[in-house]
C-alpha cells in the first residue's frame, strides 16, 4: 500500500469521530463538522489580516489544542494543511511528517483521550510506532502530550482549579482530572517544558472541559473553562478560538471577573451563539446554550455577534459586547435594539442603557396587584419609592 493510500484511509465514511459517545456533559467531544466551522472562522480572520493569504498554505503556522480529547481539531487542521501545502512540499510523506512534527500540537486532558487523539492524528496511539504516518518522532507521545498531573490540595480544595479532594483524590488507578494547562503558575514555561522549546503558537483552538464538582453535587459544579481561556491568552497567540457554555454572558459561580474581562476585551471579534446546546452537541443538556468566540490579538474592534435558534434564520449584528450602562452581555441583537429605543424614550438618548435613579426597576411606583386590591376596597393608595408596599410585583 502506498503512503498516499494509507493516509487517505482517514477520510473514509463514516467518520468514527461522529460515532463516539461523550464522556459526560462536562467533557464533550466536538463533532467534526462543527470543528470545521470554527477552523473556517480562523481561516477567514487569517486571510483578512494577511492580505487574503491562505493559512493552510503556510508551512510555518503553529497550532495548539490545549485540551484535546478526540483529536478532531488537530486531525482536521492536518487535513487542511495536507491539501494546502501540496505545492510547497510535493512529496506526501514529507509533507505530512512536516505538519505533524512542526505545526500541530496538543495537550491531552486524560490518558484515554491522549491515546484517542494520537490515533486520530497519527493513525496510531504510538507516535513513533510502525503504523504512525509521522516518520521522525523519537517519542511515543509525539506532539500530543499527556502525563498524569496531581492537584495541589489545601484545606480540601485544589489551589488551581478548586476541585474537591474528597471527590478527586482517588488513588493512582483513576484519573485525577488535574488538567496540566491550568495547573501551573507559569504557562509559558510549562509549555516550553512540555514541547522542549520556547513555543510561540499562532492559533490556539479547542473545546475545554467545562466544570468540576466541588463537593460531589451537580449544583456545586465549579466552572473551569474560563481558566483555559485565561491561560491561552497568556500565551499570546495571534488567534484564539474556543467553544464553551454561554452561561458566562451573565456571570455565575466564579465567573463575574471573567465575564467582565471578556466583555471589556475588544480583541474578541466574533461570537457565534447557539441558544440550544443540542444544536451543536446532540444529546448534551447544557442549560443556557453554547457559543464559540474568536479572539484576535492584533486586531481590536467591534464584535460580530451571530445568534442561532433551531431552524430560524440567524440573527447578526456588529456591536460592542458591553453596552454603556450595562454590566452583562445583552444576548439578543433584536432585544438590544428594542432596549435602546425604550431607554431613548425614557431619557432622550440611546447612548447609554443606564436609567435615571427614579426610573430604575426597584423604584417604580406602578405596583399593580396591590393597587387593584386597594382600589377595589376604595382604600387610599399612598407610598413612596423609599417605602414601597411589602407585597406585589413591580411592572
Amino acid at each position: 500500500m502506498s503512503s498516499q493510500a494509507g493516509f487517505s484511509l482517514r477520510s473514509r465514511n463514516p467518520d468514527v469521530l461522529t460515532c463516539i459517545a461523550n464522556l459526560s456533559n462536562d467533557e464533550v467531544f466536538t463533532p467534526p463538522e462543527f470543528a470545521n466551522k470554527m477552523l473556517d472562522k480562523v481561516a477567514q480572520a487569517w486571510a483578512s489580516a494577511n492580505s487574503g493569504a491562505n493559512i493552510w498554505a503556510n508551512s510555518s503556522v503553529r497550532f495548539l489544542d490545549p485540551c484535546t480529547k478526540s483529536g478532531v481539531f488537530l486531525r482536521e487542521i492536518t487535513s487542511h494543511l495536507t491539501k494546502g501545502l501540496a505545492a510547497e512540499i510535493p512529496n506526501l510523506e514529507d509533507r505530512v511528517n512536516h505538519i505533524l512534527t512542526k505545526q500541530v500540537f496538543g495537550i491531552g486532558i486524560t490518558h484515554l483521550t491522549s491515546l484517542l487523539a494520537r490515533r486520530s492524528v497519527y493513525c496510531s496511539k504510538h507516535a513513533n510506532g510502525e503504523h504512525s504516518i509521522a516518520k521522525s518522532f523519537t517519542s511515543d507521545q509525539g506532539n500530543i502530550w499527556f502525563e498524569r498531573t496531581e492537584h495541589s490540595w489545601h484545606d480540601g480544595k485544589c489551589t488551581y482549579c478548586g476541585a474537591s479532594r474528597k471527590t478527586l483524590d482517588r488513588g493512582q488507578e483513576l484519573e485525577t482530572h488535574a488538567y496540566a494547562f491550568i495547573h501551573t503558575d507559569g504557562i509559558k514555561t510549562r509549555v516550553a517544558e512540555l514541547f522542549g522549546e520556547d513555543m510561540q503558537f499562532d492559533v490556539i483552538i479547542g473545546n475545554p472541559p467545562y466544570q468540576l464538582n466541588t463537593d460531589g453535587f451537580g449544583t456545586q459544579a465549579r466552572p473551569i473553562y474560563h481558566q483555559f481561556i485565561q491561560q491561552a491568552k497568556a500565551l499570546a497567540p495571534r488567534f484564539l478560538c474556543m467553544v464553551i457554555p454561554a452561561r458566562w454572558f451573565s456571570g455565575g459561580m466564579g465567573l463575574d471577573e471573567f465575564r467582565e474581562s471578556m466583555l471589556t476585551d475588544n480583541r474578541i471579534r466574533s461570537i457565534v451563539d447557539y441558544l440550544t446546546a443540542s444544536d451543536v452537541f446532540p444529546g448534551v443538556g447544557l442549560k443556557g446554550g453554547v457559543c464559540y468566540f474568536l479572539w484576535e490579538r492584533d486586531n481590536p474592534g467591534l464584535c460580530h455577534v451571530t445568534t442561532y435558534y433551531k431552524n430560524e434564520p440567524p440573527s447578526t449584528a456588529t456591536r460592542k459586547l458591553l453596552e454603556e450602562g450595562a454590566d452583562i452581555f445583552i444576548r439578543f441583537n433584536e432585544g438590544l435594539s428594542i432596549l435602546k429605543k425604550v431607554v431613548a424614550v425614557e431619557t432622550g438618548s440611546d447612548k447609554s442603557l443606564e436609567l435615571p435613579e427614579a426610573k430604575k426597576f426597584l423604584n417604580l411606583v406602578h405596583y399593580c396587584p396591590v393597587k387593584k386590591m386597594l382600589d377595589a376596597r376604595r382604600t387610599p393608595l399612598s407610598w413612596t419609592p423609599e417605602a414601597p408596599p411589602s407585597r406585589g410585583l413591580f411592572l
